[in-house]
């Protein structure tokens, strides 16, 4: 089967060998995966000696074969995979055991993946296989973020500094949702554009004057996934006693600022990583419910997976970029 892996220092297209189903795993002919920040960091964390692993973490398609003891699903069901590994219920953080697919196992820019029955979740009927392939681990994300740590409410104001991730987009989309009103910014006059007609209440420049812009908002939370770039900026206009909840770096991991004045502001600070199967689940729920359509940006076939990390590298989405496994 074609796969996209990172070997021996270099990224690159390869044959590698069909999975076969063990007891209690299942064979999924991936239909689609999509493309995370996450894929362009791991080759750097990984030394030059590595053997070929498969990149990717978000991925749907059809069961193909199952293997022993293996009741919850059937060949020929439309799942999606579940990236967020050996976490079952939602607790405050993960499990020991926890892992994000795609590093150290096999992931999901391939034809095909084998993996444990308990890790893949029907696919909502409704969902393009575009849709569905890079649906979880954004969602997810996004949903633990917003709902179990940021524990947004129904005429809150959220501020998303930097619109146009995949998880921003799903943020944004499930917020609105729940009836909050949603700021957010970019540099990118195009992406103001489109988080507008997305439900965006206002679209901020990113390097406008926040505190000149929001003097009459009141921000009752803040979800960062820039870092240093935007930390204290944003934390500059959080509501005293507002919730700041952190989920990415994507630019410097480490943050200076003035611990005092955040006592004395009485901010509340979270951390938040992926999510639990419980989450998926409830997240999953809720998209169908409000029958909410995942925002795709652009699709590659699986031979253009190069150019589809060089395209999401550059920043320039909005939304998930996906993989198409066969035209």
């Amino acid at each position: 089967m074609k796969a996209f892996v990172f070997e021996k220092g270099n990224v690159r297209l390869k044959e590698m060998p069909d999975p076969v189903a063990g007891d209690g795993e299942v064979v999924v002919s991936l239909q689609t995966a999509g493309l995370n920040r996450r894929d362009l960091a791991i080759p750097n964390r990984l030394g030059a000696d590595q053997a070929a692993i498969i990149l990717g973490s978000d991925g749907a398609g059809v069961i193909e074969s199952v293997g022993k003891d293996v009741s919850t699903v059937k060949k020929g069901d439309e799942v999606i995979v579940n990236p967020s590994l050996r976490w079952e219920k939602n607790t405050d953080a993960p499990p020991a055991g926890f892992d994000i697919l795609g590093m150290p196992d096999h992931g999901t820019l391939a034809e095909k993946i084998v993996i444990s029955a308990e890790q893949v979740e029907k696919k909502p009927e409704y969902l393009t296989w575009e849709e569905a392939g890079g649906f979880a681990l954004a969602a997810l994300t996004g949903y633990r973020a917003l709902f179990t740590k940021g524990q947004l409410m129904k005429g809150q104001t959220l501020f998303i500094p930097g619109a146009g991730s995949g998880v921003a987009t799903y943020l944004l989309l499930f917020a609105k949702a729940a009836g909050a009103r949603v700021i957010v910014t970019s540099r990118s006059e195009e992406k103001r554009v489109k988080a507008k007609a997305l439900g965006a209440d206002r679209v901020l420049e990113t390097s406008s004057d926040w505190g000149e812009q929001l003097e009459n908002e009141t921000i009752d939370l803040v979800i960062d996934s820039v870092g240093r770039a935007t930390f204290n900026r944003s934390l500059a206009i959080l509501k005293k006693g507002g919730r700041m909840v952190v989920f990415g770096a994507t630019t410097e991991d480490t943050v200076d600022f003035n611990l005092r004045e955040f006592f004395y502001g009485q901010y509340q600070l979270l951390g938040s990583t992926m999510g639990s199967k419980e989450e998926l689940q409830e997240m999953m729920a809720f998209v169908e419910k409000n029958e909410l359509q995942p925002v795709i940006d652009q699709s590659f076939f699986i031979d253009e997976t190069q150019a589809a990390m060089d395209y999401l590298d550059a920043g320039n989405q909005f939304g998930n970029v996906i993989i198409r496994m066969r035209e």
